[in-house]
């Protein structure tokens, strides 16, 4: 036998695991999904700003529970109702990147990703997350299956919550926020073991009814532990004076980005 000949192929070395993760929730109705770019013929014009480009240090756990490298639409296979656009949740991620918070970026953020959890829906009042209902327990089940050893494990670091819009209908609706609010944050902290998990709101910019005032106010006076509110008043809406425009849903990412960094980041 011919001593030279070539040894048998190697098999290819295995996949990297997945990266650590810094983990954050996306939830609430549907300008956390994004309607940013969205048209009158309700379809997407496709527009992505610099600040809500793609990175591999980003990524987003899609419907079947795989991570994936983020994108526009984050909300796609989530709010699958309505045609969804531009949304806050990758300005926030690429503004922390940027900051050092995943990314690579400094000794805190070196090796580990900023991981995404889609979980809001378009035209849902608070009365729909409670606890037992669809949307709070399919919420809370990717939530725990963000942080498990087999997509590369991480640590659930906040919850964006951005809703409110559909209780500004009815009086009673408005009046029971704030109670229905705070029961869904400490049933949140408790069915995820995390008793101190920080919790930015958005104070909402429009509403479908004349209780809006009632609402934001009861965003405002929320007064829990690591619980801040940012409010989107002032940012501008499309023409349905409801959906915020893609320039404010990116001007609303990296709000959220500057509340997270002052009130949580080490």
């Amino acid at each position: 036998m011919d001593a030279t000949a070539s040894a048998p192929a190697q098999p290819p070395p295995p996949p990297p695991p997945p990266p650590a993760k810094h983990v954050f929730i996306l939830s609430g109705q549907s300008n956390m999904a994004g309607r940013g770019g969205v048209t009158r013929h309700h379809g997407w014009d496709g527009v992505v700003p610099p600040e809500c480009r793609p990175d591999p240090s980003v990524l987003r756990l899609t419907a079947a529970l795989r991570w994936e490298e983020a994108r526009e639409p984050l909300h796609r296979d989530i709010d699958t109702r309505k045609t969804c656009g531009v949304g806050p949740g990758m300005a926030f991620a690429n503004a922390l990147r940027e900051r050092g918070v995943g990314g690579g970026g400094g000794a805190a953020g070196a090796g580990v990703a900023v991981g995404l959890v889609p979980c809001a829906v378009g035209g849902t009042a608070i009365r729909e997350w409670a606890r037992g209902e669809h949307l709070y327990e399919s919420m809370v089940r990717r939530a725990r299956e963000s942080v498990k050893d087999g997509g590369g494990g991480g640590e659930i670091k906040a919850l964006l919550w951005y809703q409110g819009e559909s209780d500004t209908s009815a009086e009673h609706d408005a009046e029971a926020y704030r109670g229905s609010m705070e029961a869904l944050i400490k049933n949140v902290r408790g069915d995820l073991g995390l008793p101190s998990l920080p919790v930015i709101q958005v104070a909402i910019a429009s509403g479908d009814g004349r209780y809006m005032d009632r609402v934001r106010r009861a965003q405002l006076e929320i007064n829990l532990p690591n619980v801040v509110c940012v409010d989107a008043k002032g940012l501008p809406l499309k023409d349905d004076h409801l959906h915020l425009t893609t320039h404010a849903q990116v001007r609303l990412g990296r709000m959220l980005a500057d509340a997270y960094l002052q009130h949580f980041a080490p």
